[in-house]
């Protein structure tokens, strides 16, 4: 596996794991925890040295496995994980950055995670009741007090990624970028170019889409995130089908999946771009490692680069209420 730096000198590996599923969005699991905790340990024993959690997945129970499956291996790997809701009662109950909060979810994540330092701590969502300002000063102190190394932010604008960095160097930004959403191109990649901070791309797979494997037919259980996303209803997973056919016919001229051409575009966009599909078989851990030995050519590339231009895509990526936490 290749290595990437993002910013601030954090060298990660240049495809990284998003534990997420491991413990919701996707429906029931395939396996138990000991399956879980084997494709963790696996994907470091691949090369994978940059997992990503989050308090909120669960909540707290998708942490307590990471920090469970990487305890022995903690040397050997990049934890990063987020701050930034309200839970009550399992549920979120909106955004919470408040300076006590971070702090409390701080201390909080590294008992779960079992460590006593956490590599890259996220603002999962920028709140609009707390200047960024604060956020990164807190943050600040948390990396002072030997806590936290490095700071993240998720979803947020380029105004506010721009006033967190002078605050507190930001080391990624971390939101949804893919062949099928393409948001952060025109304002926070050369935002992230200029102050030198890295992109961490999740559901760089489209949540599945660009893999191939999903179309109308597919069923979705009870409880996975794909039922309430207006891209995947049926309507618009039958107009977007034309957008996946392209990638699929350059997959199948190289001789590759779907899902590797998805994540070499992406390793071809920037080399501080390093994307986190999430996974719970160590069969898509090592087929997504193997994208970064793909090579896309010069027309490859911008043949993909106008993909959506000639096939615009069909629906919003989230609901009404995520929408509207994005961007801020």
């Amino acid at each position: 596996m290749h290595t990437r730096t993002l910013g601030q000198g954090l060298e990660v590996s240049a495809i990284g794991l998003g534990a997420m599923g491991m413990s919701q969005s996707y429906g029931p699991n395939p396996g138990d925890r000991a399956d879980m905790i084997g494709v963790l340990r696996g994907a470091v024993e691949r090369g994978v040295t940059f997992v990503d959690t989050a308090e909120v997945y669960g909540p707290y129970v998708n942490e307590e496995l990471v920090g469970e499956a990487l305890a022995p291996i903690r040397d050997r790997v990049v934890i990063a994980t987020k701050f930034g809701w309200n839970i009550v009662d399992g549920r979120m109950q909106g955004v919470d950055s408040r300076p006590e909060q971070i702090r409390r979810v701080a201390d909080a994540s590294l008992r779960r995670l079992r460590t006593d330092v956490i590599d890259l701590f996220y603002q999962h969502r920028v709140d609009p009741n707390v200047p960024i300002e604060d956020v990164a000063g807190t943050v600040a102190e948390l990396v002072q007090a030997g806590k936290v190394r490095h700071f993240g932010l998720s979803e947020a604008a380029a105004d506010t990624i721009r006033r967190a960095h002078a605050v507190h160097p930001v080391t990624a930004v971390q939101s949804e970028y893919s062949l099928w959403t393409r948001d952060p191109e025109p304002e926070v990649l050369p935002t992230l170019a200029e102050l030198g901070i890295g992109f961490v791309p999740f559901s760089p797979l489209g949540k599945g889409f660009l893999t191939g494997t999903v179309d109308t037919s597919t069923p979705f259980t009870e409880g996975d995130i794909r039922t309430r996303v207006p891209r995947f209803s049926a309507e618009n997973l039958d107009a977007n089908q034309a957008l996946v056919a392209q990638v699929r016919a350059v997959a199948e001229a190289k001789g590759v999946t779907p899902g590797q051409i998805a994540l070499a575009w992406l390793l071809a966009q920037q080399p501080w771009i390093v994307p986190i599909p999430g996974t719970r078989r160590l069969s898509r851990v090592e087929e997504n490692a193997a994208a970064t030995a793909v090579a896309l050519s010069a027309d490859d590339l911008a043949d993909l680069n106008a993909l959506t231009a000639r096939i615009p895509v069909a629906g919003n990526r989230y609901d009404e209420y995520r929408m509207s936490l994005v961007g801020r």
